[in-house]
């Protein structure tokens, strides 16, 4: 059986990771256009590192930890003997250190690092600031970036995703609005036979694509169906 997993920001809530965007679209008091754009990161470079400087301090507290959820998607997929692919929205690394190993971060990784020079990508765990350096090019001043998709750009591994939709005989999307496209639509790219299984807190507007909706918290519910997977 070859499985496809989603997972939004409401897994890693429960992990205190905050989910920054509220009602308003404000991110942490910031409109998203001043932080979360390359128009922004041209604009006030200064500001930009600032806010996904104190996103990745938050990310390396020692309190933020795997949750029950995080860790029975590892656990499933050590033992699962079929295709497995956990495509995240979210940029921390709690898939991973659960231990996962399929992961795919469709919006980039907080705790990496991009050189907008030469597209290479390095593990990052300090602060980015206007005069960081490429690591192999130190000539390269004020050029490295989060390594996170902003908006108005392109997801990563879209065509990786919609093969394994095309491919997937159960559907599981966890923790996600299913308001932010292209990850909402992943749904509607499963084939007719596919199984689609939503776990969230409350309804979405994608909920009527699924065959079976879930209500509660992902690190409760999450290892309960996994759970019922593995014995039925």
């Amino acid at each position: 059986m070859n499985i496809l997993i989603l997972t939004g920001a409401g897994i890693s809530a429960e992990s205190g990771v905050p989910t920054f965007r509220d009602a308003n679209g404000l991110w942490e008091g910031h409109r998203f256009e001043d932080v979360a754009t390359p128009q922004a990161f041209r604009r006030n470079p200064s500001l930009v590192h600032h806010f996904y400087n104190q996103r990745r301090r938050s990310l390396l507290d020692v309190r933020i930890q795997p949750n029950p959820a995080h860790r029975a998607l590892a656990e499933f997929e050590a033992e699962h003997r079929g295709g497995f692919l956990l495509v995240t929205q979210n940029i921390d690394d709690l898939h991973v250190r659960a231990g996962s190993k399929n992961v795919l971060a469709m919006h980039g990784e907080l705790l990496k690092a991009r050189c907008e020079t030469t597209e290479e990508i390095f593990p990052w765990r300090d602060d980015l600031d206007e005069t960081t350096t490429n690591p192999n090019h130190p000539e390269f001043i004020g050029t490295m970036r989060p390594h996170v998709v902003w908006f108005g750009e392109m997801p990563l591994g879209l065509a990786r995703i919609e093969e394994a939709a095309r491919n997937a005989d159960l559907f599981i999307a966890i923790g996600t609005s299913a308001v932010v496209y292209p990850a909402a639509g992943i749904v509607r790219q499963t084939k007719p036979t596919c199984r689609k299984i939503e776990i969230n807190l409350d309804a979405t507007p994608n909920s009527s694509e699924f065959d079976q909706s879930i209500r509660g918290k992902a690190s409760i519910e999450v290892p309960a169906f996994l759970k019922s997977l593995a014995s039925g």
